[in-house]
Protein backbone atom coordinates (compact mmCIF):
# COMPACT_ATOMS: atom_id res chain seq x y z
CA UNK A 1 0.00 0.00 0.00
CA UNK A 2 2.49 2.49 0.60
CA UNK A 3 4.48 1.92 -2.61
CA UNK A 4 0.69 2.86 -4.29
CA UNK A 5 0.72 6.14 -1.93
CA UNK A 6 4.30 6.78 -2.77
CA UNK A 7 3.35 6.98 -6.20
CA UNK A 8 0.17 8.89 -6.50
CA UNK A 9 2.30 11.69 -4.42
CA UNK A 10 4.94 11.81 -7.24
CA UNK A 11 2.03 11.82 -9.56
CA UNK A 12 0.59 14.63 -7.59
CA UNK A 13 4.12 16.23 -7.87
CA UNK A 14 5.14 15.99 -11.13
CA UNK A 15 1.36 17.48 -12.15
CA UNK A 16 2.33 20.78 -10.47
CA UNK A 17 5.65 20.36 -11.97
CA UNK A 18 3.85 20.22 -14.97
CA UNK A 19 1.47 23.45 -14.82
CA UNK A 20 4.38 25.46 -13.98
CA UNK A 21 6.43 24.81 -17.01
CA UNK A 22 3.21 24.82 -19.21
CA UNK A 23 3.07 28.48 -17.92
CA UNK A 24 6.65 29.35 -18.17
CA UNK A 25 5.77 28.29 -21.72
CA UNK A 26 2.96 30.61 -22.51
CA UNK A 27 4.81 33.68 -21.31
CA UNK A 28 7.48 36.19 -22.89
CA UNK A 29 10.70 35.95 -20.56
CA UNK A 30 10.10 39.21 -19.18
CA UNK A 31 6.65 38.63 -17.57
CA UNK A 32 8.38 35.76 -15.67
CA UNK A 33 10.34 38.66 -13.55
CA UNK A 34 7.22 41.24 -13.51
CA UNK A 35 6.45 41.98 -10.11
CA UNK A 36 2.62 43.20 -9.80
CA UNK A 37 2.90 45.75 -6.93
CA UNK A 38 5.86 46.21 -4.06
CA UNK A 39 3.62 43.65 -2.31
CA UNK A 40 3.61 40.65 -4.70
CA UNK A 41 5.93 38.38 -6.14
CA UNK A 42 6.80 37.53 -9.45
CA UNK A 43 7.13 33.97 -10.86
CA UNK A 44 10.85 34.21 -11.01
CA UNK A 45 10.65 35.02 -6.99
CA UNK A 46 8.03 32.62 -6.14
CA UNK A 47 10.18 29.64 -8.38
CA UNK A 48 13.62 31.13 -6.25
CA UNK A 49 11.50 30.55 -2.94
CA UNK A 50 10.38 27.12 -4.26
CA UNK A 51 14.31 26.49 -5.07
CA UNK A 52 15.23 26.83 -1.71
CA UNK A 53 12.38 25.31 0.18
CA UNK A 54 12.62 21.96 -1.60
CA UNK A 55 17.10 21.61 -1.34
CA UNK A 56 15.72 22.45 2.50
CA UNK A 57 13.12 20.45 2.84
CA UNK A 58 14.09 17.18 0.21
CA UNK A 59 17.57 17.06 0.83
CA UNK A 60 19.05 14.05 3.35
CA UNK A 61 15.11 13.89 3.69
CA UNK A 62 14.90 11.21 6.30
CA UNK A 63 18.00 12.29 8.80
CA UNK A 64 18.31 15.93 9.01
CA UNK A 65 15.29 18.56 10.03
CA UNK A 66 14.18 20.41 6.73
CA UNK A 67 14.39 23.42 7.94
CA UNK A 68 18.31 23.29 7.17
CA UNK A 69 20.88 25.50 8.82
CA UNK A 70 22.15 26.88 5.35
CA UNK A 71 19.17 28.14 4.03
CA UNK A 72 18.55 31.90 3.97
CA UNK A 73 14.68 32.16 3.62
CA UNK A 74 14.68 35.80 3.32
CA UNK A 75 17.11 36.02 0.24
CA UNK A 76 14.65 33.26 -1.72
CA UNK A 77 12.31 36.74 -2.01
CA UNK A 78 15.05 39.38 -3.22
CA UNK A 79 14.87 39.79 -7.16
CA UNK A 80 18.10 38.63 -8.58
CA UNK A 81 17.38 35.83 -10.79
CA UNK A 82 19.35 36.78 -13.97
CA UNK A 83 17.23 35.33 -16.96
CA UNK A 84 14.99 32.37 -18.13
CA UNK A 85 17.91 30.13 -18.10
CA UNK A 86 18.48 30.44 -14.48
CA UNK A 87 15.38 30.39 -13.58
CA UNK A 88 14.87 26.89 -15.41
CA UNK A 89 18.11 25.74 -13.92
CA UNK A 90 16.95 26.51 -10.01
CA UNK A 91 13.40 25.04 -11.11
CA UNK A 92 14.62 21.67 -11.96
CA UNK A 93 17.01 21.43 -9.47
CA UNK A 94 14.52 21.98 -6.79
CA UNK A 95 11.94 19.15 -8.09
CA UNK A 96 15.45 16.68 -8.73
CA UNK A 97 15.65 17.52 -5.63
CA UNK A 98 12.30 16.53 -4.88
CA UNK A 99 12.05 13.54 -6.70
CA UNK A 100 14.90 11.71 -5.57
CA UNK A 101 14.25 12.08 -2.15
CA UNK A 102 10.63 10.71 -2.40
CA UNK A 103 11.93 7.73 -5.34
CA UNK A 104 14.32 6.34 -2.56
CA UNK A 105 11.78 6.29 -0.15
CA UNK A 106 11.27 2.26 1.19
CA UNK A 107 7.99 1.20 2.07
CA UNK A 108 9.09 1.03 6.05
CA UNK A 109 10.22 4.64 5.89
CA UNK A 110 7.06 5.17 6.14
CA UNK A 111 6.60 4.65 10.12
CA UNK A 112 9.55 7.40 11.02
CA UNK A 113 9.14 10.76 12.34
CA UNK A 114 11.09 13.76 10.33
CA UNK A 115 11.80 17.16 12.13
CA UNK A 116 10.77 20.71 9.96
CA UNK A 117 12.22 23.40 12.25
CA UNK A 118 12.11 20.89 15.53
CA UNK A 119 8.28 19.89 14.44
CA UNK A 120 7.85 16.03 14.56
CA UNK A 121 5.98 15.06 11.19
CA UNK A 122 5.01 11.77 10.03
CA UNK A 123 6.47 11.18 6.59
CA UNK A 124 2.93 11.66 4.66
CA UNK A 125 2.79 14.12 7.11
CA UNK A 126 5.60 15.94 5.73
CA UNK A 127 5.07 15.29 2.65
CA UNK A 128 2.07 16.37 2.37
CA UNK A 129 2.31 19.67 3.99
CA UNK A 130 5.05 20.48 1.05
CA UNK A 131 2.24 19.29 -1.53
CA UNK A 132 -0.06 21.77 -0.08
CA UNK A 133 2.56 24.42 -0.28
CA UNK A 134 3.79 24.22 -3.40
CA UNK A 135 0.25 23.74 -5.08
CA UNK A 136 -0.18 26.77 -3.31
CA UNK A 137 2.68 28.74 -5.25
CA UNK A 138 1.95 27.15 -8.54
CA UNK A 139 -1.72 28.25 -8.48
CA UNK A 140 -0.17 31.85 -7.83
CA UNK A 141 2.17 30.95 -10.65
CA UNK A 142 -0.50 30.02 -12.95
CA UNK A 143 -2.50 32.96 -12.26
CA UNK A 144 0.35 35.69 -12.37
CA UNK A 145 0.60 33.83 -16.03
CA UNK A 146 -2.76 34.62 -16.91
CA UNK A 147 -2.68 37.94 -16.23
CA UNK A 148 0.89 38.19 -18.31
CA UNK A 149 -0.40 36.45 -21.34
CA UNK A 150 -2.41 37.18 -24.30
CA UNK A 151 -3.56 33.96 -25.53
CA UNK A 152 -3.86 31.82 -22.34
CA UNK A 153 -3.96 27.98 -23.11
CA UNK A 154 -5.95 26.33 -20.03
CA UNK A 155 -4.14 24.67 -18.46
CA UNK A 156 -6.82 21.82 -17.32
CA UNK A 157 -10.61 21.89 -18.36
CA UNK A 158 -11.20 25.56 -20.61
CA UNK A 159 -13.99 28.05 -19.99
CA UNK A 160 -17.15 26.48 -21.27
CA UNK A 161 -16.10 22.86 -22.19
CA UNK A 162 -16.60 21.41 -18.98
CA UNK A 163 -20.00 19.48 -20.76
CA UNK A 164 -18.13 18.34 -23.63
CA UNK A 165 -14.89 16.89 -21.16
CA UNK A 166 -17.58 15.20 -18.59
CA UNK A 167 -19.33 13.44 -21.47
CA UNK A 168 -16.15 12.15 -23.23
CA UNK A 169 -15.15 11.10 -19.81
CA UNK A 170 -18.37 9.22 -18.83
CA UNK A 171 -17.91 7.79 -22.88
CA UNK A 172 -15.03 6.02 -21.88
CA UNK A 173 -16.56 3.94 -19.01
CA UNK A 174 -15.70 3.37 -15.23
CA UNK A 175 -11.75 2.47 -15.26
CA UNK A 176 -8.58 2.91 -12.98
CA UNK A 177 -6.44 5.76 -13.91
CA UNK A 178 -4.78 8.31 -11.95
CA UNK A 179 -6.11 11.57 -12.77
CA UNK A 180 -3.68 13.19 -13.34
CA UNK A 181 -2.53 10.65 -16.15
CA UNK A 182 -4.67 12.76 -18.78
CA UNK A 183 -2.79 15.64 -17.79
CA UNK A 184 0.52 14.53 -17.91
CA UNK A 185 0.09 12.63 -21.34
CA UNK A 186 -0.59 15.81 -23.47
CA UNK A 187 1.70 17.55 -25.45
Amino acid sequence: MEVNIINGIIKQFEYYKMLGEKTFAQLPDEALFRQYNDSSNSIAVIVKHLWGNMLSRWTDFLTTDGEKKWRNRDSEFETDINGKEELIKKWNQGWDCLFSALNDLKPEDMHKTIYIRNQGHTIQEAIYRQLAHYSYHIGQIVYIGKMYSNEWKSLSIPKNSSKAFNDAKFAEGKHNEHFTDEFLKKD
